[in-house]
């Protein structure tokens, strides 16, 4: 195995264990914890040493970037791609046909034209709705960090829940990056106090998925009811920031 292979592996179980760990310090089960390995900006022969590792998820956020590594990893049973970046309608198709999970879904428009474009193929896709829990500026979302407006957010979700070809599994949020990772607590907990608002108004959805947790704080996510946890750095390593002209630190995960 090389020194590449060797460093990724060793992380990839140190963040299994942690998972582990953290899930059985809370009375969870791990093996309901879903771990999505970030690989945006990372070449095929990084994500290819992760897979050696034992990762299947992967979440990207651009999708002309990663429209390369799903053709050149075709080759690999079992995989899955998640979009877990801010998507714009007009590349709803390459996303519909390439990825098996969008955890970005941030409004409405975007909503119709994924299902538009899914309906022309007569595919399903299970979505997560992402939603601003900060009132950062700089996060993707509909706007719910004052539960006291959280009834204004119930039509928009509606509305997804009506659209025929996409399947609504659950939540997404990108918390803020702070120095303290218990600092980012409270807003785990507004997303689990949210869903649990929404499973009261929309009984016959299954809000099953919470993805909530990157690097630097997935540990307190899963205390806080996270499903799925982003985690890229501490796997792969640094990511080539310059790689690319639309990264914005924001977006790590």
């Amino acid at each position: 195995m090389n020194t590449l292979a060797t460093a990724i592996s060793t992380n990839f179980e140190n963040v299994q264990e942690r998972i582990i760990r953290s899930s059985s310090a809370c009375g969870r089960d791990a093996s309901q914890i879903k771990l999505v390995v970030v690989s945006k900006m990372h070449p095929v022969e990084v994500i290819r040493a992760a897979i050696q590792a034992g990762a299947r998820l992967f979440g990207e956020n651009y999708p002309e970037e990663s429209l390369s590594k799903i053709i050149n990893l075709a080759d690999v049973s079992g995989i899955e791609w998640h979009m877990i970046g801010h998507l714009q309608s007009r590349k709803a198709r390459l996303v519909a046909e390439h990825f098996d999970m969008v955890q970005s879904l941030d409004s409405v428009h975007l909503a119709e034209k994924l299902d538009r474009v899914l309906d022309e193929t007569q595919k399903t896709m299970p979505v997560l709705l992402e939603f601003n829990v900060s009132g950062e500026e700089s996060k993707y979302g509909w706007p719910a960090w004052q539960q006291d407006r959280w009834d204004d957010l119930l039509p928009d979700v509606s509305r997804m829940l009506n659209l025929t070809h996409l399947n609504v599994v659950g939540l997404m949020t990108m918390p803020p990056l702070l120095e303290n990772p218990e600092d980012v607590r409270p807003f785990f907990i507004k997303l689990r106090l949210f869903k649990e608002f929404l499973a009261r108004q929309f009984k016959n959805t299954d809000w099953k998925e919470l993805s909530m947790g990157t690097s630097s704080d997935f540990e307190i996510a899963i205390e806080e009811g996270a499903t799925i946890v982003r985690v890229g750095q501490a796997i792969l390593g640094p990511r080539p920031e310059n790689n690319h002209p639309k990264f914005r630190t924001d977006e790590g995960v």
